[in-house]
């Protein structure tokens, strides 16, 4: 992937009408949920700026913090109460605004929000024995009413800290996302906007300096966060990685599990990594000052080290060093699931399943014109059992959508849905095909044996389905000419692929994992061939009686795992 880092110097050009116009809208409508505001506990604040070296034993008067979302204040008033402190101890006694107005730079988007923390920045001044004049000019200097990522800043920056704002590409108006497009390079595939946030601060570092921020750890494995990994491997230092997996880190609760990263603008090195502290301030300093010191780290202790974590676009495998070493052994001697002879998919996506999907019976079209559709409510007890669903198949058994000629009964079912339909994207795209779904159907592919994986799930649910039903698009499906798909369920049942799904994916509130295409096609699986009668039997008989210590013992027979590998994963089959 070649990347034009060059593109941030547009983050000082004009703005489009268009995009500002957008940027208007969300300045004056947006509600939290629309602007990605989740709001960070006091501990997990001050946590942050220890890492980054914000403390008040330093000339922080001397030195420039950014806030590039400040929201309700969460970093902004504890990084004025160091600035302060540091200041008072360190300071020349002169007049608090000359010394002060260029400390801090903090933007925030939306107008109520701007104006309510400001007010409350003023009174904490204030509060501070800094007279009231001076806290509004201070206040003045020092925050920015606009969009981050098209206002004009001066750079450069030896801080920046904060939580950036998580908001999906598809509540962000297209002429915006547009403008954003053409300036930051790391917007990539389906990348939420804290990428493009993470960008422009890392760009606006100064020599040596520090990003702090916590935010949703996707961006660390999957496909959209590659641009900006690259950009952290060759030109940062990813410093410190703190996983936040299960903890109470924000003022409510967010579905995606946070990180916290340190990441410096200085050569690379080792990244120092803590798991799931404990969420209140005695052990949070403890733990920074672990995190942060300069002495070696002792063994078997809370931080550890590891190298190379940031390495061109590849995953973060933050994991723990046996595991990891296991995993880098299978990729190093078999080859990938999908050059075993395997395919992995993912099923039907219609744009409007209301209409799509109903009853197979009661849909009135011509039969080869529907299919029955197996759906993740169907396999929650481990085996198939269809409730009678179905989705319409407007291809027919053609490459293209049918002629709805040559099917009136499915003619005069779409066209009584026909407005609904036509407001698809899809369908906007291809005025023509307006009766498309999403998705190809491949009808072929409802008569094709094959294993059924929900998406999110605590554990590998890996199904067997005999080749009668049509997978919807919240199902991944694995088939294979060459595999036998029960000898290939007890590989997917066991700890070795949850191994592979685990590193690669990211976890969801709950302890879920991300059973996804991408990650699947990561795991690593020996040639069919190359598998004895005995031990083909073994996995088949294991998956067909669903017993998961079986799969696992004849899974690493398989893999030739030696008893300490068996222990890096639990311990299974030992």
């Amino acid at each position: 992937m070649q990347l034009n880092f060059d593109l941030f110097a547009n983050a000082t050009q004009p703005a489009s009408r268009a995009a500002l116009a957008a940027v208007e809208v969300l300045a004056s409508r947006g509600g939290v949920e629309a602007r990605g505001a989740v709001f960070t506990r006091r501990e997990v604040v001050d946590f942050i700026l220890d890492l980054a070296g914000y403390a008040p034993d330093k000339p922080l008067h001397q030195k420039r913090l950014l806030e590039p979302s400040f929201g309700g204040g969460d970093f902004l008033l504890p990084a004025v109460g160091r600035l302060l402190a540091a200041w008072r101890t360190r300071g020349d006694g002169g007049s608090v605004f000359d010394a002060l107005k260029d400390a801090i730079r903090a933007v925030e988007l939306h107008r109520d929000t701007f104006q309510a923390t400001r007010c409350a920045l003023v009174e904490y001044l204030m509060a501070s024995d800094v007279g009231v004049q001076t806290a509004n000019r201070l206040s003045d200097a020092w925050l920015i009413q606009g969009d981050f990522l098209l206002a004009p800043l001066e750079s450069q920056f030896d801080f920046v800290v904060g939580n950036p704002p998580y908001v999906r590409q598809e509540l962000i108006p297209e002429a915006l996302m547009r403008e954003y497009r053409a300036r930051y390079a790391t917007i990539y595939d389906r990348a939420d906007l804290y990428i493009p946030f993470i960008e422009r601060s890392l760009c606006m570092l100064a020599s040596g300096g520090a990003l702090g921020f916590i935010c949703a750890d996707r961006w660390m494995k999957n496909r959209y966060g590659a641009p900006l990994r690259k950009l952290v491997a060759e030109q940062y230092h990813l410093k410190i990685y703190v996983d936040m997996t299960g903890t109470d880190a924000f003022n409510q609760e967010v579905d995606a599990y946070p990180a916290i990263t340190v990441i410096c603008r200085e050569p690379g090195g080792p990244t120092r990594i803590a798991h799931c502290p404990e969420i209140s301030a005695t052990s949070l300093a403890k733990l920074s000052a672990l995190l942060t010191s300069s002495s070696p780290l002792a063994a078997g202790g809370e931080v550890h080290e590891m190298e190379g974590v940031a390495a061109g676009e590849s995953p973060w495998l933050i994991e723990s060093g046996d595991q990891l070493a296991l995993l880098r052994r299978l990729e190093k001697e078999f080859p990938l699931l999908e050059e075993t002879g395997c395919k992995v998919g993912i099923g039907v996506a219609t744009g409007a399943d209301k209409i799509y999907i109903g009853d197979y019976a009661a849909l009135d079209v011509e039969p080869e014109c529907k299919l029955p559709l197996v759906m993740t409510r169907d396999i929650q007890s481990g085996e198939v059992q269809w409730r009678g669903q179905g989705v319409i198949n407007p291809f027919g058994n053609g490459d293209e959508v049918a002629d709805l000629a040559a099917y009136p009964r499915l003619r005069q079912y779409l066209e009584q849905h026909r407005a609904q339909i036509a407001r698809r994207h899809c369908a906007q795209k291809n005025p023509a095909g307006w009766y498309r779904t999403i998705d190809r159907i491949f009808p072929a592919l409802c008569h094709k044996p094959k294993l059924l994986i929900p998406d999110i799930k605590g554990e590998a649910h890996i199904v067997f389905e005999a080749g009668e039903y049509y997978p919807h698009h919240n199902l991944y499906y694995v088939t294979s000419d060459i595999w036998d798909l029960r000898a290939l369920q007890a590989v997917l049942l066991s700890s070795i692929s949850r191994l592979f799904v685990a590193i690669y994916s990211t976890k969801m509130r709950g302890g879920f994992l991300r059973f996804q295409a991408q990650y699947l096609r990561r795991i690593r699986l020996p040639q069919w061939r190359d598998v004895p009668d005995a031990l083909r039997e073994e996995l088949r008989d294991a998956a067909i009686r669903r017993d998961l210590d079986a799969c696992n013992r004849a899974v690493f027979s398989l893999y030739g795992l030696t008893l300490d590998e068996r222990a890096a994963l639990g311990g299974y089959g030992d």
